[in-house]
């Protein structure tokens, strides 16, 4: 076969690949088919009588099952109400789940504890907890900050947050893990794919890993 007949064969090939890469379902594992210990919260702040972790991971699964459209926009009031949204939304959205309005937690640590956040030149509880740099730094006062490492996958639980790059993408742990253990995460990750749990660990460099601890100080 001639090389002019190979070359657009090999192309095809390779968007069908890519094609497949993102949207078919990907195999995963649970902790237990891999032999890891699943953890669960001592707290259940809804009451609801799953623990904190647990209703985090349900809410982030739930939000993203709502097919969000990834686009960036300021709302009055805060929370989009168009379908529309971004990784922090995500996030929100999960800790509502649990009982825990983030907004508001992250609105009174801002205001309680300015000299926290010096890169907010304004406070705007509009849009303060749905920007990642807040996010990190709220996490790493008020929750438990983790390895980065995924030498053991055991330290990575469902509920878990992660935080990418330079402070630019977050994303929740998902309890499916791929055939290593680690965790699939659960995120709005861009306009092509919108909202997707997926094994997309090592997408980006980790910058940060917290699991929340049920209270602020």
């Amino acid at each position: 076969m001639k090389l002019r007949k190979i070359i657009p064969l090999l192309l095809l090939a390779a968007l069908l690949w890519a094609a497949a890469a993102l949207f078919l379902p990907q195999r995963y594992y649970t902790a237990a088919e891999l032999g890891i210990t699943q953890l669960q919260s001592p707290h259940d702040a809804d009451g609801d009588g799953l623990d904190d972790w647990t209703d985090i991971l349900l809410g982030a699964r739930a939000y993203i099952e709502t097919d969000p459209h990834y686009k960036s926009k300021y709302y009055a009031g805060g929370y989009p109400d168009d379908g529309l949204g971004v990784c922090t939304d995500v996030i929100w959205q999960a800790f509502r789940a649990a009982g825990y309005e983030l907004k508001d937690l992250v609105d009174d640590d801002i205001t309680n504890h300015r000299d926290a956040y010096p890169f907010i030149e304004y406070q705007d509880g509009n849009i303060d907890f749905r920007r990642v740099n807040t996010l990190d730094t709220f996490f790493r006062r008020h929750a438990q900050e983790l390895t980065t490492s995924f030498e053991n996958p055991e330290d990575w639980q469902p509920g878990d947050i992660v935080i990418f790059g330079v402070r630019d993408h977050i994303a929740i742990c998902s309890d499916r893990r791929n055939r290593d253990g680690i965790p699939f995460i659960i995120h709005h990750g861009n306009p092509i794919e919108d909202a997707v749990e997926k094994d997309q660990m090592d997408r980006m460099e980790v910058h940060a890993h917290f699991r929340w601890v049920g209270a602020t100080n």
